[in-house]
């Protein structure tokens, strides 16, 4: 193993695999991290959480990092706005889910400590945000 580790963005797959709107990349494993996880996703208009899951973790802090557009982050039953240049520190036990509801794409980092086991410490929240229910 090197001290450092370069990889493009485009260089590792996409885990949404043409299944999903958008992009979602797990940079961790590409860049041989040791402590840190990192995700990259592009979020296309009208896409994400809404009218679907959420999720909530056991032990696992995440930040999320609005590069570019702005995203609506639903935090248990708050709904927030948060346009790019923003970061969002979300506490394991809160479920969360996110929506871009457009005009254009949104990208976005998500940071936190990297585990051997990410799935064994995450829960998913079904009709976590309904499309049709009034947002609080």
């Amino acid at each position: 193993m090197s001290d450092y580790t370069i990889r493009a963005v485009t260089d590792v797959p996409d885990i949404f695999d043409g299944r999903y709107p958008g992009a979602m990349r797990f940079m961790t494993e590409p860049l041989d991290a040791r402590q840190v996880a990192l995700t990259h996703r592009l979020v296309p208009a009208r896409s994400g959480g809404k009218g679907s899951y959420g999720h909530r973790h056991k032990t696992q802090e995440e930040i999320y990092y609005v590069v570019s557009g702005k995203l609506q982050f639903k935090l248990e039953n708050e709904v927030i706005d948060v346009p790019a240049g923003s970061a969002v520190r979300v506490a394991p036990a809160v479920t969360r889910s996110i929506w871009n509801d457009g005009p254009g794409d949104a990208e976005l980092l998500i940071c936190s400590i990297r585990l051997d086991d990410p799935h064994a410490d995450g829960e998913l929240i079904d009709n976590f945000w309904p499309e049709n229910r009034a947002q609080e």
